[in-house]
């Protein structure tokens, strides 16, 4: 079992910066393929960025160059540098971790980007 808690959201401008963490406990985390999503309303929730155990990354197209995943295996912690945040970000974001077939999820974080 894992359990993921996400903290870092708010209420920001557009250009400005966030940065999201998400807590692990409860398992060898290090080991876990992590990824935030987020899902805006009335949209279907969608990947943002994906780190793997060993730290390879990809990002949603809407992201690339703008937004940066990370992981520090020793804190059990993930983050998500969010730059240059448009309207169109936000979302309530989600953490996940998963391994196999076994995934968990945050309670997500609200990002609000006003114009």
């Amino acid at each position: 079992q894992v359990q993921l808690v996400e903290s870092g959201g708010g209420l920001v401008q557009a250009g400005e910066s966030l940065k999201l963490s998400c807590s692990a406990s409860g398992s060898i985390v290090s080991i876990y393929a992590m990824g935030w999503y987020r899902q805006a309303p009335g949209k279907q929730r969608e990947l943002v960025a994906a780190i793997s155990g060993s730290a390879g990354t990809n990002y949603a197209p809407s992201v690339e160059g703008r937004f940066t995943i990370s992981r520090d295996n020793a804190k059990n912690l993930m983050y998500l540098q969010m730059n240059s945040l448009k309207p169109e970000d936000t979302a309530v974001y989600y953490c996940k971790a998963q391994r196999y077939t076994n995934a968990y999820w945050g309670q997500g974080t609200q990002v609000t980007v006003s114009s």
